[in-house]
């Protein structure tokens, strides 16, 4: 199994959730080893998606290099991730990738739009050997040895839409388009009323999020999926995991995971070698990540 990129260059443009203003997104291949690179156009800056470039996780995953950054990345890179890529150049004009309809529809179908591309070296995968978790009372997030990859997420809200919802993926690039993509983000009007007061959420509508007040969903055409909530967390998580820098076999567990905990997770993993192993897909050891891929 080798090294994939896209066929040829997609682009979009869209609304940027926290500036409201438009966004033009740009997909680029590159060759093997060259991971995935963010470019900032409109600034002339690369950022290499590494964990040591993360600058901020309260309310997405940021990524910056000598104070230019690169907010909201963790839905565009759940796409990316799903379909296996290893090398691809992400340049944006502005500070933030679009946030489309608050899913990761949009960028499969973009990515579809570009095809996927074998390249020369083989494929780099990183298998789990050790359980590591990263606790704060009661919210943890964990990864352990596993011979196939899954996402077991548990959430709790003190909402009667919400309250407690768990959901296991079983991973595959099919099974992550058609239970996890579509599956939106979320927020509460007094949370999206507060964060507008300090010129945030200014591209936020219903048109890109679900939004609750005390009681009930506010979005007319209702949820795409009854636990669409914790989909969208696995959704989040898968994003949020590609910062380690490959495709990983293992299980991801959490219970009321966030960026900020998934940032620490790849952190602790990557802070010791005997965590995990890398290793090259050639031969027989290929049949089971290329099902997971096809």
């Amino acid at each position: 199994m080798y090294q994939t990129t896209i066929k040829k260059a997609v682009e979009l443009v869209g609304i940027g959730l926290h500036k409201g203003t438009p966004v033009r997104l740009r997909l680029e291949p590159l060759e093997s080893n060259s991971g995935i690179v963010f470019y900032r156009s409109d600034v002339d800056v690369a950022i290499a998606l590494t964990p040591e470039n993360v600058v901020d996780t309260k309310m997405a995953t940021v990524i910056g290099k000598d104070g230019i950054v690169i907010s909201t990345i963790e839905h565009m890179l759940s796409a990316v991730y799903a379909y296996g890529l290893d090398n691809l150049k992400v340049i944006v004009d502005a500070d933030e990738i679009p946030v489309m309809d608050g899913s990761s529809a949009s960028f499969c179908m973009l990515l579809d739009e570009a095809g996927i591309k074998e390249l020369d070296k083989p494929k780099r995968i990183m298998r789990i050997k050790k359980e590591i978790i990263v606790q704060e009372g009661e919210k943890y997030v964990k990864l352990s040895p596993s011979p196939d990859l899954k996402y077991d997420f548990t959430i709790k809200f003190a909402h009667p839409v919400i309250n407690k919802q768990e959901y296991v993926l079983e991973f595959t690039k099919e099974s992550y388009k058609n239970e996890i993509a579509r599956a939106r983000t979320f927020g509460f009007l007094h949370e999206v009323q507060y964060l507008r007061s300090k010129g945030l959420a200014l591209g936020g509508t219903l048109e890109n999020a679900i939004v609750l007040d005390d009681k009930k969903i506010l979005n007319p055409e209702g949820l795409r999926f009854p636990d669409e909530f914790v989909r969208h967390k696995i959704l989040d998580a898968i994003g949020d995991m590609s910062l380690i820098g490959m495709n990983f076999i293992g299980n991801y567990e959490a219970m009321a995971g966030s960026h900020d905990l998934n940032h620490k997770l790849t952190v602790e993993l990557l802070k010791n070698p005997e965590n995990y192993e890398i290793i090259e897909l050639v031969g027989e050891k290929t049949a089971e990540l290329e099902k997971a891929y096809a």
